[in-house]
């Protein structure tokens, strides 16, 4: 009988999937980047000969991922940006464009996401993710586009999204909800600004664990005991392969794919059982007690 075996562990961090030089002379402009999966995207871009332009609200953040980016050799700056506030993104573009020229590429990666159960949700925590997560992509996404129409260039922008947009995402319904927005942003905007040199898709992480993770995040993961054994490549992402498979999308060889929105889990989301389990209630899975309107 066939054991199964899992897919294969990806080549080490350090190597490149494409040619090295591939983005020499271009910048990169990343949201989130100071942090994990957008640092790890970031860094890649930097291996390949790109100059990284790291924005977040956060200075701790800019500090983590300016150091990251350096110790690659790779040339970076940061700029404070609130990109729910189109001013504050059209500032961080000025700031990038007079460092290292206009971006080539865009990755709208910050986002916001804490799971809780729609019932406990807040109006100021169903408005906060949404901001960010959605209208901040469109901010980012306008503002690059708009430079690159009066400059006569063409760009690249990918938008990180995740897969309870095609599936919804109890505990999650504020992001969930967003990121479906970003998924249909995403092919809006490939049509509308395709004939303009703009290419627009979207990338999808599965579980790559790290420890940037927020504490609500993590503690669900601890509840999961065994999160290889629960992927059906037996194992979960490495950082790099989200990085590997965002530079492609960008890259020379990618350009002909635009409104694709590529998943990179390991065909987790497709997972599907040959009997029902038992259903739990997302307060019980959250460790949560009955619901209190009062609480």
């Amino acid at each position: 009988m066939t054991q199964p075996i899992g897919l294969p562990a990806p080549p080490p961090i350090g190597e490149t999937a494409l040619k090295p030089g591939t983005f020499d002379g271009v910048a990169v402009f990343v949201t989130g980047a100071g942090t994990g999966l957008g640092k790890a995207i970031a860094s890649e871009f930097a291996r390949l000969g790109a100059a990284i332009v790291i924005a977040s609200r956060k200075v701790e953040h800019l500090a983590a991922g300016r150091e990251a980016i350096e110790a690659l050799g790779a040339p970076v700056t940061t700029v404070v940006c609130d990109i729910r506030e189109p001013d504050s993104v059209a500032g961080a573009f000025d700031a990038a464009e007079k460092e290292f020229g206009l971006p080539g590429v865009l990755v709208n990666n910050a986002a916001a996401n804490f799971p809780v159960p729609a019932e406990d949700m807040s109006p100021n925590a169903w408005r906060t993710v949404v901001d960010i997560t959605l209208n901040g992509t469109f901010f980012c996404a306008r503002e690059f586009a708009r430079r690159h129409f009066v400059a006569g260039t063409p760009g690249s922008i990918i938008n990180v999204g995740a897969t309870y947009a095609w599936t919804g995402g109890p505990g999650f319904a504020h992001s969930a909800a967003a990121k479906a927005g970003v998924k249909n942003l995403t092919e809006s905007l490939a049509v509308e600004w395709g004939p303009y040199g703009i290419q627009v898709n979207g990338l999808v992480p599965g579980l790559f664990p790290h420890e940037d993770m927020t504490d609500a995040i993590l503690g669900n993961l601890d509840r999961t005991s065994d999160k290889d054994g629960c992927q059906p490549a037996l194992r979960v992402g490495q950082r790099q392969e989200l990085g590997w498979a965002a530079t492609f999308l960008a890259s020379p060889y990618g350009r002909f794919i635009s409104g694709h929105t590529l998943v990179v889990d390991g065909a987790n989301w497709q997972r599907r059982s040959l009997t029902n389990p038992q259903v739990v209630t997302v307060r019980d899975q959250m460790g949560k007690g009955p619901f209190n309107p009062d609480a």
